[in-house]
């Protein structure tokens, strides 16, 4: 990029990255969709880079119906072997099953709280945690609270989400703000 904006560095590997730091990444999410969005993309994302799954990601919205778990968590098994052989996405038959199961426990969550969002949000006291992470710093992969998270989550039937999975999650629907503070994203997040 030539704007001279610092970045977190992770994101300066071609113009979508960029993209989706600036304009998503650590963005306080409310929005279910957008919740259910992520957790198909993260789950995918196990053993793979998040480059790969963002580069897939026009892919799996055309295959999973532009992420509307109401029609995910129907999807037959016939549309599953259809979907092994889609190039568009991550061709990993756990992992397409595991979006399927986590859509029908997705909306379990929201018959019990009301939105998915509502559920997600109560394990940061309903605001994001604001971390202060600067140049040379570890990335946390999970916190306390991913592992809070990710442990309820399986008790109630979602596959394919650990921890770390969680955390990322965290990281890109803003639960947690990640940006390091040198990062014009990082105080823009701050105020949402």
């Amino acid at each position: 990029m030539n704007d001279q904006k610092s970045r977190c560095p992770w994101c300066l590997g071609f113009p979508e990255y960029v993209a989706y730091h600036d304009e998503e990444w650590g963005k306080p999410v409310w929005d279910d969709q957008i919740h259910f969005e992520f957790l198909v993309l993260e789950s995918a994302q196990a053993g793979l880079s998040w480059a790969t799954i963002l580069k897939k990601r026009q892919g799996y919205k055309d295959a999973f119906a532009n992420f509307d778990y109401r029609v995910v968590a129907e999807f037959p098994e016939s549309y599953v072997q259809e979907l092994l052989t889609n190039k568009g996405i991550i061709r990993n038959g756990m992992k397409i099953r595991a979006a399927i199961n986590n859509a029908q426990r997705f909306m379990e969550v929201q018959k019990e709280f009301g939105t998915f969002a509502d559920y997600i949000w109560g394990f940061v006291g309903g605001k994001p945690i604001q971390n202060e992470l600067k140049k040379g710093d570890p990335s946390p992969a999970t916190s306390p609270e991913s592992d809070a998270l990710a442990k309820d989550l399986k008790k109630r039937g979602f596959k394919f989400l650990g921890s770390t999975t969680i955390y990322a999650h965290m990281q890109a629907t803003g639960l947690v703000n990640d940006h390091l503070t040198d990062c014009f994203r990082h105080s823009e997040v701050q105020n949402y």
